[in-house]
């Protein structure tokens, strides 16, 4: 791989976090998950944050992780949060970025009754698809690749392989 960093972006469910461990594994790269960073620094989960500092606060912790990730952070594959593209115009600094694209349907279908309960966004799923639309436009007008990653975990992996190296 001749690129610094590899950014993945894309809906939450589209498989940001697998698509990431397996590439790192296979490549010299490490795997990094700014939601878990988050977590980690805070102590406490996305859901946690968001319902006792609101989403103003979260977003402040974003822009906060893509700074340290520009200034600190080299031969990683990163997994994103969904909303990190459209609130962190950084990111583009970070590295490549790479929209893993997947039809909003076959999202919901790959998660679990449990999953989608624990995902407060998805208990609206009129909300839920109009976010998905609205982000979609703007993963698509950011991402320098766009990979279909409505395909099988290989299939994802050999496509961003190829692509870049």
């Amino acid at each position: 791989m001749s690129v610094t960093n590899i950014v993945l972006i894309g809906f939450m469910g589209c498989g940001k976090s697998s698509v990431g461990k397996l590439l790192a594994k296979k490549s010299e790269y490490y795997f990094l998950d700014t939601d878990a960073m988050i977590e980690s620094s805070q102590g406490k989960s996305i859901v946690s944050i968001f319902e006792e500092r609101g989403e103003a606060y979260f977003r402040c912790l974003e822009e906060e992780t893509v700074d340290w990730l520009r200034s600190n952070v080299s031969k990683a594959i990163i997994s994103t949060g969904g909303g990190m593209l459209v609130y962190c115009e950084a990111l583009k600094e970070v590295g490549k970025i790479i929209y893993l694209k997947v039809p909003f349907e076959a999202i919901v279908s790959r998660m679990s009754k449990e999953e989608r309960s624990k995902r407060p966004l998805f208990q609206d799923m009129q909300k839920a698809k109009k976010m998905y639309e609205e982000r979609d436009l703007i993963y698509t007008h950011k991402a320098d690749l766009i990979i279909d990653a409505n395909t099988s975990l290989d299939e994802v992996l050999l496509r961003i392989s190829r692509e870049i190296s």
